[in-house]
């Protein structure tokens, strides 16, 4: 069978956000992954993928270890021999592409977010941007998953716009998100699901928590998500006084989807597109989030939810309270409107069809050649 290489830092983007994808591969084509060993591994292993072990930091810029990532990678194509390589997320981008590249191997990168190290000027982001330039020069396609991240790329010379497409973000699996009842208004439940950090606005969402928590008695403010910075301390003194409900992470977070009322979402994270909202949208729940690239995308401002600027608590209360001034109905038809935009801009399967219609004219083009 024809081989498909899969290039990603972690197992459960992975699994989490394109397994749909991997069983539509996994049944025309001999699939491998290559990435660090994870909890999720034996699951994508279980759908029909042959697992390799390739050890990432994710967040380190030390340039023999980068190196090493690279010379790996020339080493698993070299051996695996696939028609067409995928990678995702920024390393497996730029030392993936740069692999492919040199083999003369097809490659499409997907560009989940332009990260810390290309949003924030500096040595860093120019270092990374020449690599991203040279790494995406021979790419086949290159899936964006918002406009202004796409124009970053163009505006910056990295890449032509031929060799760009869009894509909604990861998609959502709008079988799995399914339309969930909407809970009765007498306690208003609000969300906060991401790692807890502060770029996804979780020092914002603490402190209208407190404000709000002081004038409606009758909500209640959950905290979802592993705790990566320090905040440990702050979210069990909170949860004592009763201000929030740290929950810790969850695996599953469609039981509180449940009893959810809203999501707030008051990131500042340079994300492509946000899963999060995705998922809370599917299932039928309106948001609050940011008007940033990865977010605004997905709200359609005082129908399916509301936007506020980054880092601005006030204004995060404002739209809360707006909010809670809606009756049980307009919050209600809130989340319906939400989950047409869904199925009508967002399914997975637009994401799907897309890959599958650019490996196979790529792998279609390639054995031609050959």
């Amino acid at each position: 069978m024809k081989r498909v290489l899969i290039l990603s830092n972690n197992d459960v983007g992975l699994y989490k956000f394109r397994k749909e994808l991997i069983k539509e591969l996994v049944s025309n084509y001999e699939v491998y992954i290559a990435l660090p060993y994870g909890d999720l591994v034996p699951e994508l292993v279980h759908l029909g993928c042959n697992f390799i072990e390739t050890p990432l930091e994710r967040r380190g810029t030390n340039p023999w270890k980068d190196l090493k990532l690279l010379l790996n990678y020339r080493k698993i194509i070299k051996k695996i021999k696939p028609e067409i390589v995928l990678t995702y997320t920024i390393k497996p981008n730029i030392y993936g592409g740069l692999a492919c590249k040199s083999l003369s191997i097809p490659y499409i990168e997907n560009i989940t977010g332009l990260g810390t190290a290309v949003e924030e000027p500096g040595f860093i982001q120019k270092i990374t941007l020449q690599l991203y330039k040279l790494a995406l020069k021979k790419a086949k396609c290159i899936f964006f998953q918002n406009e202004q991240n796409k124009n970053f790329f163009i505006n910056n010379k990295l890449i032509s716009n031929s060799s760009c497409k869009l894509i909604p973000g990861s998609g959502v699996n709008i079988k799995e998100y399914s339309l969930l009842d909407y809970p009765s208004d007498n306690n208003v439940n609000f969300l906060f699901i991401a790692r807890i950090m502060k770029q996804k606005g979780i020092d914002q969402y603490l402190e209208a928590a407190e404000y709000i928590k002081s004038k409606h008695s009758n909500t209640t403010f959950h905290v979802l998500g592993f705790c990566e910075q320090d905040y440990e301390d702050k979210l069990r003194e909170m949860h004592k006084k009763g201000i929030i409900i740290y929950h810790g992470m969850q695996n599953d977070v469609r039981k509180f989807q449940k009893i959810s009322h809203c999501t707030i979402h008051p990131t500042y994270y340079p994300e492509g597109m946000s899963n999060v909202l995705l998922e809370s949208a599917s299932c039928g729940r309106p948001i609050i989030t940011t008007n940033r690239s990865g977010c605004r995308e997905i709200v359609e401002e005082g129908i399916t939810g509301y936007t506020v600027n980054q880092k601005d608590t006030q204004g995060l209360i404002k739209a809360i309270e707006k909010f809670l001034s809606l009756d049980y109905n307009s919050k209600r038809n809130m989340g319906i409107q939400g989950r047409k935009k869904m199925e009508n801009e967002f399914s997975r399967n637009i994401v799907i069809n897309a890959y599958l219609k650019e490996i196979k004219e790529t792998v279609g083009q390639r054995e031609r050649v050959l």
